[in-house]
């Protein structure tokens, strides 16, 4: 099977700093890859430079290439827009925007210039159904998502991101600071979503790694140490070190 997504020997550097050393990895259709790591390792920042959000901030450089689908993300011709939009992001704190559940979902949908309310309509079903969201608010679609509880933000930002049909999910942490009931939902939105889309999932749970991920990476000071199919890489990995921070001896 064709990866979709593949990086070569990839480093990123802010000013002077290394943050990526030399990472090589692949990410596969209808896969889970979940990425662990200390603090620091580089792993949100490996996450943004999939979508090239860390073009924004200054100093950033880097050598190697990602590829999308075979073509450059970092080719000068690039649409950065389009490409945000096949690789979505959801974040470790969810932010829902101060309008509806509606709007939140849709907001996307009406950039592209979508106004017919019915096609809306289908768009939010199917994307908070996606999301293991829409029975919990399908009367309250016309409410604040202000007023969701922090794991419904969480869904409703997921929701927000697969409404734009995308090709690839990255989650940074997204169930960090979630009650165990509510990182059981995403936990198991996750699982479904695997039939639709390829999914990179950072956690610093090492167990929701070991759960939900077909395949683990193990980043430390932004070298990639390994990346094994997740029950090979608890049970049995290569490296001491990877042993030693899946173990709970450092980390």
């Amino acid at each position: 099977m064709e990866p979709i997504i593949q990086v070569e020997r990839f480093s990123a550097y802010f000013n002077s700093n290394p943050v990526l050393r030399n990472v090589s990895i692949s990410l596969y259709p209808n896969e889970i890859l979940a990425i662990i790591g200390p603090a620091a390792s580089g792993k949100s920042t490996f996450l943004r430079c999939l979508n090239r959000l860390n073009d924004v901030i200054p100093g950033m450089r880097h050598h190697g290439q990602i590829l999308f689908c075979s073509a450059n993300i970092y080719d000068p011709n690039v649409d950065v827009a389009e490409l945000r939009r096949r690789i979505g992001m959801v974040y470790a704190v969810p932010i829902a925007l101060p309008k509806s559940v509606f709007e939140n979902v849709v907001f996307g949908a009406r950039l592209k210039g979508i106004r017919n309310k019915a096609r809306l309509l289908e768009i939010a079903e199917s994307s908070l159904k996606a999301a293991f969201l829409w029975e919990e608010l399908k009367d309250r679609l016309h409410d604040s998502a202000l007023l969701l509880s922090g794991g419904q933000q969480q869904r409703l930002c997921i929701a927000r991101v697969i409404a734009l049909d995308p090709a690839v999910l990255l989650l940074d942490e997204p169930c960090s600071g979630l009650d165990p009931i509510s990182t059981g939902k995403i936990e198991e939105a996750l699982a479904s979503l695997k039939s639709r889309y390829a999914t990179i999932l950072v956690t610093n749970n090492v167990k929701q790694a070991a759960r939900v991920s077909d395949r683990t990476a193990f980043l430390l000071m932004g070298e990639l140490v390994e990346c094994e199919e997740t029950a090979r890489l608890f049970s049995n990995p290569s490296d001491k070190r990877t042993n030693d921070y899946v173990t709970g001896r450092f980390g």
